[in-house]
C-alpha cells in the first residue's frame, strides 16, 4: 500500500484499527488488573506480590515508551505497531500454555513492553493519516474507544474470569492482539519515516523542555492521575459513606462514560475553532480539579459528582492534549513525542494515587483529594490571572 496523503482525513476503514489497538492497550492494562488479587491464588500470594505484578506492566511502559516511539520514527511506525500487537498477542498466550505463577510475570511484563510499542505507534498514525484540521477529531475518536477499553476491562474481565479463570482472559486478549494486528496489517496503509535531522542529546532536551511540550504533556500527566485516583478511591469514598458495590461501581461507571462521551465533542470544537487546545486544557483541569473538591463531600452526591467532572474533565484534556502536542512536533518526531508524552501519563498514572494516599496516611483520604486538586488548579490559576493582568495593564507609551 502506498502512503496516505495527510492534506485529507483518513478513511475510516484505516483508522479502526488504530482504535482498536487503542482498545486494546487500555482493555488489557485494566482487564487483568482489576482481576489478579481476587481470582489468582496461586501466583497472588501477598499484597506485596500484587503489587509487583500490577506494577510491571507500567513499568515497562514508563521504560520503554521514548524508546519505542524514537524507534517508530526511525523505521515506521507501522512495523512497529504491528511488531507490538503481536508480541502481545504472543506474551497472553504464554501464560495460556503455561498457566504457572512465574509464566504470570512473564505475560506481564511481556505485555507492557508490548503495548510499548504499538500505543505510542498507533497515536502517531493517528496524526500522520490526519490533516492538522482534523487532529482534534481523530484524537477524540482515539482516545473515546480508549476509555471504552477502561471502561470494559475490569467488567468484561471479571465475566470472563468468572466463567473460564484467568486463563480465559489472557486467551481473549491472545486473539484479540492477534486479531487487531491482522486487521492493522491489511488496512493501515504504509507510512514511510520522513527524513530527519541528526538530533543530539541537547537538542532532545531542549525541544522536551518546550513549553509546547511540556504544557500538554503536564495537563495529559494531571488527567491520567485524577483518573487513577477516581477509580481507585472514589470507591473508597462510597464505602465509607456506607454505600454498597453496586453503588460505587456505577459511580467508576459514570467517570468512564463521562471521558468517552465528551473527548469526541471536544475534539470536534477544536478543529471547528469553537475552542482552542490552551483554553479548553486549561478549562479541563480546572473541571477535574473541582471534580476532586466534590469528592470531599460526604455521601452519594459528592461521589457521582465527582466522577462527572473528573471524567468530563480528562475527556476535554486527552484529544486536546495530543492534538497540541501533534501540532507542535516536526511529522519526522512524532514518535518520539508521543512516547515521551504516554511517559508523562504512566508518571500522572502513578504519582496520583500515591500522593493523594500519602497525604490521606497523615491526615484522611478529603485532603488527600484536597491536595491533588490543589496541585491541578495552580497552574491553569496561575495563567489566567496572569491573562487577566495584561489585559487590565495599561498600554505603555
Amino acid at each position: 500500500m502506498t502512503a496516505t496523503s495527510a492534506r485529507h482525513a483518513a478513511p475510516a476503514a484505516q483508522m479502526w484499527p488504530l482504535y482498536a489497538a487503542g482498545f486494546t492497550t487500555a482493555f488489557g492494562a485494566h482487564g487483568i488488573a482489576a482481576n489478579l488479587g481476587g481470582h489468582s491464588d496461586d501466583a497472588v500470594t501477598s499484597l506485596l506480590v500484587l503489587g509487583g505484578l500490577l506494577a510491571l506492566y507500567d513499568g515497562a511502559e514508563v521504560l520503554l515508551k521514548p524508546l519505542f516511539g524514537a524507534l517508530a520514527d526511525r523505521i515506521g511506525a507501522r512495523p512497529v505497531l504491528l511488531g507490538g500487537l503481536v508480541a502481545f498477542a504472543v506474551a497472553s498466550g504464554a501464560y495460556v500454555v503455561a498457566d504457572s505463577p512465574g509464566w504470570l510475570w512473564a505475560a506481564r511484563l511481556g505485555q507492557g513492553a508490548a503495548a510499548s510499542a504499538f500505543s505510542p505507534s498507533a497515536s502517531a498514525l493517528v496524526a500522520r493519516l490526519n490533516p492538522a484540521a482534523k487532529h482534534g477529531r481523530a484524537f477524540g475518536s482515539y482516545g473515546f474507544y480508549k476509555s471504552i477499553g477502561y471502561t470494559l476491562g475490569p467488567l468484561l474481565g471479571g465475566v470472563l474470569v468468572w466463567a473460564g479463570g484467568l486463563r480465559l482472559l489472557f486467551v481473549v486478549l491472545a486473539v484479540l492482539g492477534a486479531a487487531v494486528a491482522l486487521w492493522a496489517a491489511v488496512a493501515v496503509p504504509h507510512v514511510p519515516p520522513l527524513p530527519r535531522q541528526r538530533q543530539t542529546v541537547v537538542d532532545l532536551a531542549r525541544r522536551l523542555a518546550d513549553p509546547a511540550f511540556l504544557r500538554p504533556t503536564a495537563a495529559l500527566a494531571g488527567a491520567t492521575a485524577a483518573l487513577s485516583v477516581g477509580v481507585g478511591f472514589l470507591p473508597v469514598s462510597g464505602a465509607a459513606a456506607g454505600l454498597g458495590t453496586v453503588a460505587t461501581g456505577a459511580a467508576v461507571s459514570v467517570l468512564a462514560a463521562c471521558a468517552a462521551v465528551v473527548q469526541p465533542k471536544a475534539g470536534r470544537a477544536l478543529d471547528e475553532g469553537r475552542l482552542t487546545a490552551r483554553g479548553g486544557l486549561t478549562a479541563g483541569l480546572l473541571i477535574t480539579a473541582a471534580g476532586l473538591a466534590c469528592a470531599m463531600l460526604p455521601g452519594l452526591t459528592g461521589v457521582l459528582a465527582a466522577a462527572a467532572l473528573i471524567g468530563m474533565g480528562t475527556g476535554l484534556i486527552t484529544p486536546l492534549g495530543f492534538a497540541a502536542l501533534a501540532a507542535s512536533t516536526p511529522a519526522e518526531r512524532l514518535g518520539q513525542t508521543m512516547g515521551s508524552a504516554e511517559l508523562g501519563r504512566e508518571l500522572g498514572d502513578a504519582g496520583g494515587p500515591l500522593l493523594v494516599a500519602a497525604v490521606a496516611s497523615l491526615a484522611t483520604l478529603t485532603y488527600g483529594y484536597a491536595a491533588l486538586a490543589l496541585l491541578l488548579a495552580v497552574g491553569p490559576a496561575l495563567a489566567l490571572s496572569l491573562a487577566a493582568r495584561r489585559r487590565t495593564a495599561p498600554d505603555k507609551i
